[in-house]
């Protein structure tokens, strides 16, 4: 049995510029790609038609594309990590696992229980950091602590980021080392209990002009101002580094974003309580209304209030919502509508194509005053002004809400004036 090392695929479907890949193909052992369609995680998503599946899915046909035209193919599992390393110990003689760095609380659990396991049957466990330029541990204070606020973080990001000399991991020149042999064909969908989804996906490319006017056209969702690569960031179809590098050429306040998108990262891989509790734990005394009637209008997009509704639809149909949109819509929701943010945020985590659960909690915990560096308590976005401000000519709203202006469109579920000021006082008393 020929002794081989597995690369381990899992927020990173690209064979480019791919750390642990290019480290693992690296060896003197032949290199086997596996994925693994983790039941721990699939087992949780309702909607079997959900788009993140299908996208998956199609990446990891393109992967073994080109991996059988290197001569091996990609090896696909579909069950908990822990019972596909099982047989997979027993299926091959492995030297070793190669993989990239995961932050979030579940997989950071999983992998170390996957390398105990290997390390019990003498096959050592590498990981490597591929989706961040910086991790957790790397951007800290002069005093070795975490930041709680953005701009100083993102200074001292800038500062470390001017003197990095970038590594260029050419994985894809090194595809020769991929180990020969005969891979099963891919499962599909329907094997792993999923149907195709019609939503369709944003191409993973940004042009040079769309940069150059990011910071003029970033927050009017009637136009196409935003890169809408998260999705490709979220499961690294793309590169971190060279798209860091572009935005540091052409747009910094493109960058700007990227370095918010790592400093939730931080945030989540040092509090991970944020993922259930208020960064601010005093804020865990709010009493929310959590009125589901509310709720459920808000969801479907039928609140009364134009910019709310075409956001809440645009979701519903694309999986996508326009930035500046989901500020409005969280405040909305937690602050006119007294919800728990949690609502919201679990809310998007069904539905959003680029779900990440640090900037997505970050996001919800910044609009309800709960989070590091959030908006204060007392600032409530007026839905109205967001939309004579960012969507003047009604573009997006009639474009998402067609029956807006007529008598078929509801009045608001709640005044706004009486809203605004019913969360303020909540808010202080429960706060004093």
């Amino acid at each position: 049995m020929d002794k081989i090392n597995i690369f381990w695929h899992r927020r990173d479907l690209r064979y480019h510029d791919n750390v642990g890949l290019y480290y693992a193909l690296d060896t003197d052992y032949p290199v086997l790609p596996v994925f693994i369609f983790d039941t721990n995680i699939l087992d949780d998503l309702s909607d079997k038609t959900d788009a993140r599946v299908t996208f998956i899915h199609d990446q990891l046909k393109a992967l073994d594309e080109v991996y059988r035209n290197n001569g091996s193919g990609l090896k696909v599992c579909y069950g908990t990590p822990e019972d596909v390393y099982m047989r997979l110990s027993e299926e091959y003689e492995i030297v070793g696992v190669y993989t990239n760095r995961d932050y979030e609380p579940y997989a950071k659990k999983r992998d170390a229980t996957i390398a105990k396991y290997l390390k019990g049957k003498g096959i050592g466990f590498y990981s490597f950091k591929d989706q961040v330029i910086f991790e957790q541990g790397e951007i800290l204070t002069d005093q070795e602590q975490p930041y709680k606020v953005f701009t100083p973080y993102k200074n001292k990001w800038l500062e470390k980021w001017s003197n990095l000399e970038l590594e260029s991991y050419n994985s894809e020149q090194k595809l020769q080392a991929l180990w020969s042999a005969d891979v099963d064909p891919l499962m599909s969908l329907e094997d792993i209990g999923f149907q195709r989804s019609t939503i369709a996906i944003p191409e993973p490319s940004v042009s040079e002009n769309l940069l150059k006017e990011y910071s003029e056209k970033r927050d009017i969702p009637g136009e196409n101002g935003t890169s809408r690569l998260g999705i490709h960031f979220r499961f690294g179809t793309i590169s971190i580094r060279q798209h860091a590098k572009r935005a540091s050429e052409l747009s910094d306040v493109w960058l700007n974003e990227l370095i918010w998108r790592e400093f939730y990262m931080m945030i989540l891989g040092h509090y991970p309580e944020v993922v259930d509790h208020a960064f601010k734990s005093k804020y865990e005394q709010i009493p929310w209304t959590n009125n589901e009637s509310h709720f459920q209008k808000w969801c479907e997009g039928k609140t009364g209030y134009p910019i709310v509704d075409a956001g809440m639809r645009e979701l519903n149909a694309t999986g996508y919502m326009h930035n500046r949109v989901r500020m409005v819509v969280a405040s909305f929701l937690t602050k006119h509508l007294l919800i728990d943010w949690r609502w919201g945020e679990r809310y998007f985590a069904e539905k959003l194509l680029d779900f990440e659960l640090s900037s997505n909690n970050g996001g919800w915990q910044w609009a309800a005053g709960t989070g590091t560096d959030a908006q204060p308590y007392f600032r409530v976005f007026n839905p109205y002004s967001q939309q004579e401000k960012f969507d003047p000519q009604f573009k997006y709203i009639k474009k998402w809400v067609p029956e807006f202006d007529t008598a078929e469109y509801p009045n608001p579920i709640v005044p706004h004036k009486e809203a605004r000021q019913r969360a303020i006082d909540t808010y202080k008393e429960a706060l004093s």
